[in-house]
């Protein structure tokens, strides 16, 4: 049986559920985070890249207003969710700074990501975060979102995260031991479920049934989560939060849970992203420098290359790398609009300042948002 696909990943999005984090709606459980924050700090001295996804707003919030029950309506969820988000941070901060290490509280909402240039803002900052060994505690900003752009619950935030960070590996820690192939608390013959591929369609089969009454997630949107991850090509494991050492041991290869592995490379789902799913709103002609450097480096595209600028578009849109002949070499996401690339084209990135009054990156399209066609 091969590792756990954890022990080879560099970086890594932990997403722990809202019965873990708060003890069962008891409130904000300070020792489990606090061992959490000191395997993930342990991981970092290693020279790994963490990212936390942590639900748990919403029922601290719901504790210190003294309510019982989750409420319904969006507005009270908001304001529990306010009220919660305080506590839950704090420990995260005070747990994390005694290990030596720093956080940084990141919301976001579905829209954040949806829209193009918004997600490239949250990604510069996520990497940001990262190179300055930061560890980054994301959550669903519910205080301020809207019933049409939830995200329904984090599972599926912390795959949208992973996607957003290139992971390399899921891990999502909740208050079961993994995907069975039947409920254990209705089949006596039910088995844990080690290892498949992300996106198998019996996966979902075997995981109908709801969540607790803290939070919303089931084994289902866990299991879907999966998929949306192996689409970025990053593997998923489903563990129990509370097992001991869980990361720490997982990072060593040790099998824990369910494994839900990625069938597609990171590189070539990307590609598929790149290529299938998103329209070009413009397109660059480079000249033949800007090519070799492209096709044959595996470089970014700098706008001393960039010859001409076709088209309308903004930062973050799609748009396509083409030679002077006019053969496309390329597609990419902008980190420029149109007419801010007019301003910088034939320029070196240092006169990008200059040029703009600001520079937002020093490159037109960054390697890792770039596929070549």
């Amino acid at each position: 049986m091969r590792p756990s696909v954890v022990q080879a990943a560099r970086r890594i999005v932990v997403k722990v559920g809202s019965s873990l984090v708060t003890n069962e709606g008891r409130g904000v459980d300070a020792e489990a985070i606090g061992n959490w924050s000191r395997q993930l700090a342990a991981l970092a001295r290693e020279g790994r890249e963490l990212v936390m996804v942590s639900s748990g707003a919403i029922a601290e919030g719901m504790k210190r207003l003294g309510w019982k029950a989750r409420p319904k309506e969006l507005n009270e969820l908001q304001a529990a969710a306010a009220v919660g988000q305080m506590g839950l941070v704090q420990m995260y901060e005070s747990r994390l700074a005694a290990h030596g290490m720093g956080s940084a509280q990141v919301l976001l909402t579905h829209a954040d990501l949806a829209d193009r240039e918004r997600y490239l803002n949250a990604r510069s900052t996520l990497l940001t975060l990262l190179e300055h060994r930061v560890i980054p505690v994301i959550n669903e900003n519910d205080t301020v979102v809207t019933e049409e752009i939830k995200f329904g619950e984090n599972d599926t935030l912390g795959a949208l995260v992973a996607n957003l960070a290139d992971a390399d590996a899921y891990v999502i820690l909740t208050d079961q031991r993994g995907l069975y192939s039947a409920d254990p608390r209705k089949d006596a013959a039910a088995r844990l479920i080690e290892e498949a591929n992300a996106g198998d369609p019996a996966l979902e089969a075997m995981a109908g049934g709801a969540g607790s009454g803290i939070g919303r997630g089931g084994m289902l949107t866990k299991v879907l989560a999966a998929k949306r991850a192996a689409r970025s090509g990053t593997s998923t494991v489903i563990a129990w939060g509370r097992e001991a050492d869980v990361l720490l041991r997982l990072a060593a290869g040790e099998r824990i849970g369910t494994q839900l592995v990625a069938t597609t490379a990171k590189l070539a789902a990307r590609k598929q992203w790149m290529l299938d799913h998103l329209q070009m709103r413009g397109a660059l002609v480079v000249d033949e420098g800007a090519v070799v450097k492209l096709r044959e480096e595996g470089k970014s595209l700098l706008p001393i290359g960039i010859t001409e600028v076709q088209g309308e578009f903004a930062r973050g849109d799609v748009i396509a790398v083409r030679d002077r002949r006019g053969t496309e070499i390329a597609r990419g996401l902008a980190n420029y609009s149109a007419a801010e690339a007019r301003l910088v084209a034939r320029k070196p990135s240092s006169q990008i300042e200059a040029a703009l009054g600001y520079a937002n990156e020093p490159e037109m399209i960054h390697r890792t948002n770039l596929v070549l066609t």
